[in-house]
């Protein structure tokens, strides 16, 4: 217990605001492949008789009667769960500046965001809480985090892992995900994680391989796709620089690297599809957040006027923005040429990256442009290529379903970046060999953020 006594204290020093709701540690007599490992979950996780907020004043009085099916299996092998973190209101953010308790910090630098939605996980791991965090990823709310953070981030195969008891965002887009700090602890989890729940009818029948028994750095005659569209939507020097550098790596490890390209004018519409089919599938999730059933309960003089405080003073701003284009959406009259054509053009893109990883092993390209960006006066253009392209290509990964992961690439300012890769779906064994070589071609593992 000693070890995820050290966590606790830490946790309770949290100078990152990563971390909403602390929970006393319990022994756990479990023996496993997580014993005595210390374990911080997102906040939109249930834990039985602890808060689960999901950063949400409407929910900061919510103390679920159950756990999640993640969390079952943690402790199930051995893991003790020591706190709740913070997150964007409802997962529906990037930045991590949308939690109701405040912004999270970079442990690298504390003027820089963490990336969201799954930012307070993270900076847990980043920061050396933990080791392993969990977290959700619907657009790239895990893999990019794990960029600006230095870390591993991991959202497998659609229906690898149960969603049971995690608060659902967009259905047809949520993975549970995690963070840690190496691929061999990230072909670990998934170990632990990974398998049919009959609680969640979505959840996958196949085979749990042992990950991590499985581990082979051996690239020689992998093909790795160079997703160009992204690269020429990078105007970062650095970042193509480390890029090309570790390309190069793995030519001389024996990976056959070719550029592939996309339809580009497909490639701009990865946000817009994104946001139409999450903003309306939340709409519809969070309709029972209704101040009625449980949650933060405004006072009104019936119940249509309890429903329209509750629900105006529980959700901040960007939230009810968010419901008012779900709404729009869902509307009968507008159902046709939002909703449907966005799901169309979604089938479109997910044919293409069918079709490019047929014949490679991996499609791969920077996770981001840039380093974190800072708190305050951060700018981008966001109907630039630069934004729709090489800030959002991740969400790829969330319209197929496929197994995607960031690991660390290099650094600039003192802040690391990170470099993303897509494999087949529940091809997770595929996936971390060759992050295994990525990660073995930088020397950048188990980094810990040198905090004040």
């Amino acid at each position: 217990m000693e070890k995820i006594y050290k966590a606790f204290e830490k946790a309770k020093n949290d100078k990152c605001n990563a971390i909403v709701t602390l929970v006393e540690p319990k022994e756990n007599l479990n023996k496993g492949k997580l014993s005595g490992e210390p374990i911080i979950l997102k906040d939109n996780i249930s834990t039985k008789g602890i808060r689960t907020t999901a950063s949400s004043k409407i929910l900061d009085n919510y103390y679920p009667i159950f756990d999640a099916t993640v969390v079952e299996k943690i402790k199930a092998e051995g893991g003790v769960i020591i706190g709740k973190a913070s997150m964007d209101e409802l997962a529906m953010g990037g930045t991590n500046l949308a939690a109701y308790t405040g912004p999270v910090l970079n442990p690298w630098d504390y003027k820089r965001m963490s990336g969201g939605s799954s930012g307070g996980s993270a900076a847990a791991v980043a920061s050396g809480i933990v080791s392993f965090a969990i977290g959700s990823d619907t657009g790239d709310s895990v893999r990019k985090p794990a960029s600006f953070c230095g870390i591993v981030g991991v959202k497998p195969t659609y229906g690898r892992i149960s969603r049971y008891g995690v608060v659902a965002y967009a259905s047809s887009l949520d993975h549970v995900g995690y963070f840690t700090r190496n691929v061999k602890d990230a072909s670990l989890m998934l170990e632990v994680l990974a398998g049919r729940d009959d609680k969640d009818m979505t959840s996958s029948f196949k085979e749990v391989k042992e990950y991590s028994k499985l581990l082979n750095s051996d690239v020689k005659g992998k093909k790795i796709a160079v997703f160009k569209n992204v690269i020429d939507s990078l105007d970062n020097e650095n970042t193509l620089n480390l890029f090309n550098d570790l390309l190069n790596k793995l030519k001389e490890k024996g990976a056959i690297i070719e550029e592939v390209s996309f339809d580009n004018d497909l490639m701009r519409t990865l946000f817009p599809v994104y946001f139409i089919i999450a903003n309306c599938e939340a709409t519809s999730n969070h309709s029972n957040l209704d101040g009625l059933r449980f949650g933060v309960s405004e006072d009104g003089d019936d119940t249509r006027e309890v429903v329209i405080n509750s629900r105006t003073k529980g959700f901040g701003s960007l939230i009810r923005k968010r419901f008012v284009i779900g709404s729009f959406g869902l509307h009968e009259e507008n159902q046709e040429k939002v909703f449907k054509k966005a799901q169309r053009i979604r089938r479109l893109i997910v044919e293409e990256v069918k079709k490019c990883l047929e014949e490679y092993d991996c499609l791969i390209a920077p996770a981001s442009n840039d380093i974190a960006p800072l708190l305050e006066g951060n700018k981008i253009d966001e109907l630039s290529d630069k934004y729709l392209i090489a800030e959002n290509h991740m969400v790829i990964g969330n319209f197929t379903g496929y197994p995607s992961m960031t690991v660390p690439m290099g650094f600039e300012k003192g802040c690391p970046i990170g470099v993303n890769i897509t494999c087949k779906a529940f091809d997770e064994e595929n996936m971390f060999n060759i992050g295994l070589a990525i990660e073995e071609s930088t020397g950048l593992k188990d980094l810990v953020a040198k905090v004040d």
